[in-house]
């Protein structure tokens, strides 16, 4: 009777186990947030396996935000503060992959946003109507870089966000404001048109207000004025990041 027939096990599959255990550990809590993991050397002996899958196990948490490899002497794998900004990555990669469109963020934003605020008109404080306004007062500034603009004219998303209190919608709308900035970026249009200053008035003044229905519905026209624009950017950003050959097929 013939014995079992064994596949041989990769050398990519031995780091995967070893970076699936360091992140298991990470996760308990085994390895506190700036920690620095033993050496390559000592989790070589441990795992009784190569440096060099110890050294891949490490990329592949280094790319997945768990750990921070720092040079020289006092130098090794520290272990990082997980945030949202993987996600972030994640859908922005997706985006340039065309794997995902303007339009489905759009009708994401929709969805979301106006719960945002809604929610955030329940959890209004004297430091986050501080911030709010201060936030609008910012928009009003001069214009400096672009980047400067979109950033300013983010803030108020952002502390609306923060102040619904659900870390997941905080997270989403991190990521899709930063793919609004990627492809706003990439075109490069005039922001005074695109995002008048003034534009979060009714938003903020609802929230303030603690009126969470009006907050919604502020929301919600915001995002649908804002949505046509982001559809025409997209446009614009394909043709520009197109192969030169699309480009003349169209």
């Amino acid at each position: 009777m013939a014995g079992p027939r064994f596949k041989p096990i990769r050398q990519s599959r031995i780091s995967e186990e070893v970076a699936e255990q360091l992140k298991q550990s990470i996760l308990l809590g085994q390895f506190k947030t700036g920690e620095k993991l033993p050496s390559e050397r000592k989790l070589a002996e441990e795992f009784e396996v190569s440096r060099v899958a110890i050294r891949e196990a490490l990329r592949t948490l280094g790319n997945s935000g768990f750990v921070s490899t720092r040079q020289g002497s006092a130098g090794g794998a520290f272990v990082t503060e997980l945030t949202f900004e993987q996600l972030t990555n994640t859908y922005l990669d997706l985006f340039l992959a065309n794997k995902i469109s303007v339009p489905e963020l759009y009708e994401v934003r929709l969805l979301v946003e106006p719960e945002v605020a809604r929610s955030a008109a329940q959890n209004v404080s004297s430091k986050y109507a501080g911030r709010l306004r201060a936030a609008l007062d910012v928009e009003e500034l001069p214009l400096a870089t672009l980047t400067d603009d979109v950033d300013r004219k983010s803030a108020v998303h952002f502390i609306l966000a923060e102040m619904c209190g659900n870390r997941f919608f905080e997270g989403l709308v991190r990521s899709m404001m930063r793919l609004t900035k990627q492809v706003v970026e990439a075109v490069i249009p005039d922001t005074r048109h695109m995002h008048p200053s003034g534009l979060h008035g009714r938003v903020v003044e609802a929230v303030l207000a603690g009126d969470g229905e009006a907050a919604f519905a502020a929301m919600r026209r915001h995002a649908i004025e804002f949505g046509d624009l982001l559809s025409k950017m997209e446009n614009a950003f394909r043709d520009k990041n197109s192969p030169p050959d699309k480009v003349r097929q169209k």
